[in-house]
């Protein structure tokens, strides 16, 4: 495939991140900045708890339109920073961290200089950074880490600093206005930090000398200070700094949460009035979690990326982030198994497809993301996996809580052919899963109940087919089986749905499940056996 067959192909792709793309050409037509920079694309977090999926999101979907853009523009060069908003000051202490007393002591400093309650790191922001950074790498994500406490505390953010303190009437004209009476009492754009306690000051500021950083407060204690904005002494109000960043790192592509709308609205304002220009930027909708309630970093009330990555595969989080990014998702571990299978389903017919539809496929800019695929020839495009996640749900649901790995592989040597963990690592990672995703979730919920009449009626003729087939039956053989049995009058069942729902629930004891000949082959034909004879036995 040649650059300009992906180029055409790009620029009439409908999937979002060719949208997004598009946009930001348009800023430069020619693919690049006049002054030979890279495209930036930029994210941001705020380290005030610890990192969830809403965080690592923003991440990967920034990422989907950077690969996006460097397609459609052949090549363009471009960056990607992950910015930490780590001199914040902690407004609030998260209810899923250890320590709470010490946090609480600390509150109003800087993140960056409140001791870790995990003990791990030497500030509270450092911990939470390194777990982003932790997935972000993991991930295979290429990007550049940058806190914003080393910006401001090197004097690398000074020369803006100074811009802002220049700008502080117009920045107050823009600002005060948005804001209740009393909050715009006490508002200023630059927040001083405290010499005497080291919190972020929420107090009124008189520049002094824009030019050599000069302010002057009131202090907690009462006393008038006069004190230098630069070098680590002050923090700028979110959205001011918000503004200020996009102008000083001259930033081209952020986007950001539907929560955050009024702030890109007022930021870009601020940046026209520094000298920038707002970037280009997609607003998402928020994850929700299974009440429907927004995620929080403080409440803990979504789920953690290690959540995820134990119940279900890095894949399946990028593959459920993908689509319809202004759509709100809700985000719990229900959610996971469908995702792990839909991937693997969309990966099997990448390879297949023609060019314009595998823009269109989530696993085109999965794959890119972590620069793990260049066309349908490269390695792993069109992979599949021999057995679906649901049906190794099913399995250990069989084999109960205290199913092993190894236990699991027995059982899938009736079902793959060199059924070795080693030969199908994508098959062992997600028998991983499904055992924590039994053992928490599966496992203390099943209910096997008794067959009715009619029920035990059709099992027993499904054991007695069974009792006469060799063991090396396909599994679509044996799904006939029992549907051909599910369709005699005799055992009176309304539909075929009726008669699998039994199937699941005496044998399996869930509710739904998967396709019978496909667990029969993979259980075994004596083994499911078993499972019809305890039915029977209740």
């Amino acid at each position: 495939m040649t650059d300009s067959t992906l180029i055409e192909a790009a620029r009439n792709s409908k999937a979002w991140p060719f949208q997004e793309a598009q946009r930001l050409l348009k800023r430069y037509p020619d693919g690049t900045k006049p002054n030979g920079e890279p495209v930036l694309f930029e994210t941001g977090y705020g380290p005030s708890g610890l990192p969830h999926i809403g965080t690592f999101q923003e991440v990967l979907r920034t990422t989907f339109v950077r690969r996006a853009y460097e397609a459609l523009t052949g090549g363009a060069p471009t960056r990607l920073v992950a910015f930490s908003d780590d001199m914040d000051g902690l407004r609030k202490v998260p209810d899923n961290v250890p320590n709470q007393a010490m946090l609480t002591e600390n509150l109003g400093k800087p993140l960056s200089r409140i001791p870790d309650p995990f003990e791990k790191y030497e500030s509270f922001a450092h911990h939470n950074n390194a777990k982003l950074r932790e997935f972000l790498d993991r991930f295979g994500f290429e990007y550049e880490f940058v806190a914003g406490s080393e910006r401001y505390n090197s004097g690398a953010f000074d020369d803006a600093l100074r811009n802002v303190l220049r700008h502080n009437q117009a920045i107050l004209d823009i600002m005060l206005p948005t804001l209740r009476a009393e909050r715009a009492a006490t508002y200023s754009p630059i927040m001083p930090i405290s010499p005497t306690t080291g919190a972020v000051l929420q107090v009124p500021v008189e520049v002094v000398d824009a030019d050599a950083g000069l302010i002057r407060f009131t202090d907690e204690d009462g006393s008038v200070v006069e004190q230098s904005a630069l070098g680590g002494q002050s923090k700028l109000q979110w959205k001011v700094d918000f503004a200020m960043r996009w102008v000083a790192q001259d930033v081209d592509y952020e986007m950001y949460g539907k929560d955050l709308t009024d702030t890109g609205v007022q930021s870009g304002k601020i940046a026209k009035v520094l000298g920038g220009r707002k970037p280009e930027g997609l607003i998402y909708e928020l994850f929700l979690d299974e009440n429907g309630e927004k995620i929080s970093k403080s409440k803990g009330n979504g789920l953690t990326i290690e959540q995820w990555l134990e119940y279900g595969t890095e894949e399946s989080l990028g593959f459920y982030i993908f689509p319809n990014p202004k759509s709100a998702k809700q985000l719990h571990v229900g959610v996971i198994p469908r995702a792990v299978d839909d991937y693997w389903q969309f990966r099997e017919r990448l390879a297949e497809q023609p060019l314009d539809k595998q823009l269109g496929n989530p696993v085109w800019h999965l794959l890119r993301a972590n620069q793990k695929f260049d066309g349908p020839d490269a390695p792993g495009a069109g992979d599949t996996v021999p057995v679906t996640f649901g049906l190794l749900l099913n399995l250990v649901g069989v084999l109960g809580a205290e199913a092993s790995r190894d236990q699991v592989w027995s059982y899938l040597a009736n079902y793959v052919a060199d059924a070795d963990p080693d030969k199908h690592p994508a098959v062992d990672e997600m028998v991983r899963a499904a055992l924590a995703y039994n053992r928490d979730f599966i496992a203390p919920t099943l209910n096997k109940r008794a067959p009715s009449e009619n029920e035990a009626a059709a099992l027993r003729a499904l054991d007695a087919e069974l009792a006469g087939l060799a063991g090396s039956m396909s599994a679509e053989d044996l799904q006939t089986k029992v549907y051909e049995i599910g369709k005699q009058e005799e055992f009176a069942f309304e539909s075929l749905r009726d008669w699998f729902k039994a199937l699941y629930e005496t044998l399996l004891g869930s509710s739904a499940g998967p396709r019978m000949g496909s667990f029969i082959a993979l259980y075994g034909i004596e083994n499911t056996r078993s499972l019809i004879a305890e039915a029977l036995a209740r």
